[in-house]
Parts: C-alpha cells; structure tokens; sequence
C-alpha cells in the first residue's frame, strides 16, 4: 500500500498532545484551558490504531520474515529508547521537584515517579526487556511507569509486533477479527483484582491493533466490512469503559476519512509532517525534559506557581521539541540508514489478505 503522508502528520499532532497532557498537570494553568488535554490515553489508542495500520505494511515489506521484520524494528525503536531511559534513571537520582511544587495535586507521580523504586535492578530489567507490559501487577506494582513512563506502551507495541512477525497473517482480516476478540474477552472476561496486568498488556489495545489492520484492507483493497465489525466493537467495548473509550475508534474513523478529503491537507503541512518525523523521540522524551526543567525552575519560584508556569512551560515545550529533533537526527536517523545499508527490505510475494 501507497505510504499515507497523512498519517505523518496525525502522528507529529497525537505526540504534542500527549505532551501537552503530560505537562499542564503541573501548571497552574486554569482547569478550562487544560481540560481538553486530559486524554492522553486516547491519544495513545490512536497511536495503536497507527502502528496497526504501519505494520501490516512494513512486516509484507520484509517478505513476511520474523527476524529481518524484527531487526528492522530494533533498529527503529530501540536505540533513542535506550538513550532516553539512560537519561531517565540518572534523572531519577536528581530528587523529586514535586517538594519544590505545593500546588501540583496527587496524581503527579503518575507522570514523575518521586525516585528510584524498591527492587530497582528488576524494574530496570523489565524495561531494558520490553517486558514491563507483560508482568502482573502483584510481582512488580507499576513497573511500566517508574522509569520512564511513556516506555509502557512501547512495551505494548513490542508485544504487537512479535506476535504479528510470529503469525505473519496472510490473511489480515481474520487477524483483525481475532484481535477484537481477544480484547473483547479481556475486558469483559478477565477477573478483577490486585493480579490483574496493566494497561502496557496487549490485550487491553488489542482492539485498535485490530482497527490499524482493518484500516489496511479497505484502503488498498476497497474492503470494508472488516473495518466497520471492527470499528463497531471497539466502540462497543469503549461504551463498557467509558464514553472517552467509545470516542477513540470514532476518532479514528475520521482520521481515515481524512485521507482521502480535502480538510485532510492541514495533515500535510510541512511543519505538521516535521513534527511527524519526531514524534517517536518527542514522545519518549517529553518526561525527562519537563522533569530536569522543574529541577532547575522550581526552587527558584519558591512556591509561586503562576511564575513557574510562566517560565517552565513554554521553556519545557521548546526544549523538547529541540531534544527530539537533536536525537532524530543524531540517532534515529543514523541507525535508520544503517539498517538499510546492511539489511535491505524485501518485496512479499503475496500480499496478506
């Protein structure tokens, strides 16, 4: 399928938002204006549906083969990861800018965990791994949130795409269809309790995989009813949730519709496409960059809130759209053109149906 430059660009709007999400909770910002940004999560829903949709493309790019599929991946991924969970374990030992900050309200260690957590050396291995997703909460409470908090659902995304490069679906509608499902019996199946997984498991994002995947089927092949049982559970299952789960499909199907509408063009704008091309590093790094400016800001306000905001914030928005320009270019990129030098794609002989 055709790349869908469109998409770029939804891509470089979800991860400022999600940044945006990430550091209002810490202003003084009045409630109105910071309302609308207080659904990240979705936000990162929409990024599944995405991944779902870029990932059919890229596995039948590579013949459908586990490893060269899976190297590909490492390639893109881990080498900013890496770099930005380094940054983020030694950030941790800088103190905890929350003391600095009276007017931050409980849920503020969501984004910054106050310091390195008990049984450290097993939650630095489960991110090293990718696996933070996959551990029960009773062994390890919020290990896909201590270190580096946006790396939970990049540990979401590992899970997606061995299990994809392990099946390589010929036929991805019933690849869909089976994804749907598996997030339908979690949901609504799985037993409540302390030995339930967190929202990094894979089941819980199934359903989006799942529309990313339908999304492919009716784009190059004019398909649609596999996008529209999709679409339709996945707002079935938003609805058990919460209207804001149900929205999120519904956000997506509007996206798709976008790229085939003139409305649609704004998505091709050059800086919307820019900030496409770093959104991956954008996204990761927006935690760490916020938290070394409250380090540096907070003790200087002494409290005052409005003055903090006036000077962290639009210094936190700057500083890390910079930093993730610096390591798109400076890492993602060279690792991207090296991967290619030494391990060139292959063309599927048979596309997945």
């Amino acid at each position: 399928m055709q790349r869908l430059t469109r998409m770029d660009g939804l891509r470089g709007l979800l991860a400022v938002y999600v940044m945006l999400g990430h550091v209002l909770p810490f202003t003084v910002v009045p409630g109105w204006l910071a309302a609308p940004f207080h659904h990240g999560e979705a936000a990162v829903d929409l990024f599944f549906a995405l991944s779902g949709l870029v990932i059919a493309n890229s596995l039948e790019r590579f013949g459908a083969a586990f490893w060269p599929f899976m190297r590909a991946r490492a390639r893109r991924l881990l080498p900013v990861y890496f770099v930005v969970l380094a940054g983020a374990v030694l950030l941790l030992l800088a103190g905890d800018p929350l003391r600095a900050m009276p007017w931050v309200g409980p849920p503020g260690w969501v984004f910054w965990w106050p310091g390195l957590p008990a049984g450290f050396i097993w939650h630095l291995a489960a991110h090293v791994l990718l696996v933070q997703g996959i551990i029960p909460q009773a062994w390890l409470p919020y290990a896909y949130l201590t270190l580096l908090g946006p790396a939970w659902s990049l540990s979401t995304e590992w899970q997606f795409y061995v299990l994809i490069g392990l099946i390589a679906p010929r036929r991805l509608g019933a690849f869909a269809l089976a994804l749907l499902a598996i997030g339908a019996a979690y949901h609504l199946c799985w037993p409540a309790g302390w030995w339930q997984f967190s929202r990094a498991f894979l089941p819980d994002a199934a359903p989006f995989f799942a529309l990313g995947l339908a999304s492919v089927l009716w784009l190059r092949d004019g398909r649609a009813w596999v996008f529209w049982v999709c679409l339709s559970g996945a707002c079935g299952l938003g609805l058990a949730q919460g209207v804001d789960k149900a929205l999120v499909p519904l956000a997506w199907g509007v996206a798709i519709l976008a790229q085939r509408q003139g409305w649609g063009a704004v998505l091709e704008h050059k800086f919307v496409l820019y900030l496409g091309a770093i959104s991956y590093p954008l996204y990761l790094v927006n935690e760490p960059v916020s938290r070394v400016l409250a380090v540096l800001v907070a003790p200087w306000t002494h409290g005052d809130g409005l003055i903090f905001t006036l000077v962290w914030l639009p210094l936190t928005l700057v500083c890390a759209l910079c930093v993730a320009a610096a390591l798109h270019h400076a890492v993602e990129c060279r690792f991207m053109r090296s991967g290619k030098k030494f391990f060139p794609p292959v063309i599927a002989a048979a596309a997945p149906r």
